[in-house]
């Protein structure tokens, strides 16, 4: 029996509109999960600010939480909802992407991956069992599969064998996940798990993965490895092929992406969940977004500037705050600056799917995003 219940509840070409029923809560979608790697938004952002702003889902990462302060101490305190007071959904990321790009020297074989934490050096092994267990014991609403992530341009023949292994380790996920979610002491459940499309950029490896995949009957499907090196074409042109071969009536998840106009370009190519490090990272940089493009608050020219960050944007930092204010925290390296920023670019992203939302529900997806893009095309 199925944990999660995903409507598809209108269609505007190949763009989904959602609604994505969870034992945590209901999800609209098209969403865009704000990333709280550790179990916090950087930036200084609070629980309350991601009610505030509109978050829908939270997402933590596994390899993370795993090392610091350790996935069996987190389940000793009730799991990461109770730990970070957060009553809603959270997506957790396996831990694979980071185990491949943080560790310096790793060893894969079919078992798993043999690798050495990036904060004390010790040796950790991870397969797709230790990946499901550690998520189990976080008890997060969605866990993702376990899964190699190639880089984007890695030769063919590599990319086929390390598909191959993914799907393996998929199905190892999916048995561990249904043990763990039969045991007495697990905290969740009815945990969901998400299998992951790899295939670089290779339109058929990705293709035959996703026929591939499609067969297991998750309860949604990501696609992986894409926003690592290749242009924004190359991506548009991998989901113009791929998605088509991914189940119409369960979410599609396109990991770490990505710029605004990325999200307004994969929604109109059938993708309803995003994440992505750029609001907060951008906004702890001091480069905003606004519906005219982004804006840079250490420039000298908002140095007297009373206007909110951008007029009209109903955000805490914008209600309040002006951008010679929130520049002078900036520049003189007070937190206060940094979270407002964070705060807005979250506040930001949460209302552009809000909107995206909107316009599909009324049918003029097309026109809403032909004007976004112009606009957001706009520099500072």
């Amino acid at each position: 029996m199925p944990f999660a219940e995903y409507k598809l509840l209108k269609k505007e070409g190949r763009a989904k509109r959602g609604r994505f029923i969870t034992p945590h809560g209901t999800i609209e979608t098209p969403v865009f999960m704000n990333v709280g790697t550790v179990g916090a938004i950087k930036g200084a952002v609070s629980t309350e600010d991601l009610e505030r702003i509109g978050t829908q889902v939270e997402l933590s990462n596994t390899y993370h939480l795993h090392v610091r302060p350790g996935d069996k101490l987190i389940k000793e305190m009730g799991g990461l909802h109770h730990f970070m007071s957060w009553n809603k959904p959270i997506l957790t990321d396996s831990g694979g992407f980071q185990v491949f790009s943080l560790a310096g020297i790793r060893k894969i074989k079919e078992e798993g991956v043999t690798f050495r934490s990036h904060i004390d050096g010790h040796k950790i092994f991870m397969g797709p069992e230790e990946s499901m267990q550690i998520q189990s014991n976080l008890a997060s609403t969605i866990a993702m599969a376990f899964d190699e992530c190639p880089p984007s341009k890695a030769e063919r023949e590599y990319v086929v064998k390390s598909v191959e292994r993914t799907t393996r380790w998929l199905e190892r996920c999916k048995k561990e996940m249904d043990r763990l979610n039969g045991l007495e002491d697990t905290i969740n459940k009815k945990q969901i798990l998400f299998g992951i499309n790899q295939g670089a950029v290779y339109p058929d490896i990705r293709i035959e993965h996703a026929k591939r995949i499609a067969e297991m009957d998750l309860e949604g499907y990501a696609i992986g490895g894409l926003a690592v090196g290749e242009s924004h074409e190359e991506m548009y042109y991998i989901l113009d092929e791929t998605v088509p071969y991914l189940p119409d009536n369960k979410p599609t998840y396109l990991m770490g992406v990505g710029t605004p106009i990325n999200i307004l370009e994969a929604v109109d190519r059938g993708v309803d969940f995003f994440d992505c490090v750029y609001p907060s990272r951008n906004g702890r940089h001091a480069h905003v977004y606004t519906n005219h493009g982004k804006i840079n608050l250490m420039n000298s020219k908002y140095e007297k500037d009373d206007l909110p960050i951008e007029e009209g944007c109903g955000c805490p930092a914008c209600r309040r705050y002006s951008r010679a204010y929130i520049r002078h925290l900036l520049k003189a390296k007070e937190m206060l600056g940094m979270r407002l920023c964070v705060t807005h670019n979250l506040y930001f992203y949460n209302h552009l799917m809000e909107e995206i939302r909107d316009a599909l529900d009324q049918g003029r997806f097309a026109e809403y995003k032909a004007a976004k893009v112009r606009d957001l095309s706009e520099n500072d």
